[in-house]
């Protein structure tokens, strides 16, 4: 059957677009009108800007090799421990800001 429907190709970017548009999205109020006016697809543009954000999660299936993960599991505490810090400081700022007014 010479006349079945044929398939639509999916369109592929280089790195140079897309790290304009991912510029252009940070810029922008919205991803969705950045994805206009690129004219892409808004998961598209989502899937880059999570991609940017956690290049582990681009690397999804493939193995690390003993080195890298040790080095993310290294990171990943790091992170942890900061975010303690960090709520630590919160509840301190908090305490210490409050006045006692007569």
């Amino acid at each position: 059957m010479k006349d079945s429907p044929q398939t639509a190709k999916c369109r592929r970017y280089d790195a140079a677009f897309r790290a304009e548009a991912l510029r252009l999205a940070e810029q922008s109020r919205s991803t969705q009108a950045a994805a206009r006016a690129l004219n892409i697809d808004a998961k598209l543009l989502h899937k880059w800007q999570k991609q940017a954000l956690t290049p582990v999660a681009a690397a999804r299936g493939a193995e690390l090799d003993p080195a890298t993960a040790a080095e993310l599991r290294q990171l990943r505490a790091l992170a942890r421990r900061q975010a303690q810090e960090l709520e630590i400081l919160k509840k301190a700022i908090a305490i210490f800001s409050v006045t006692d007014t007569p």
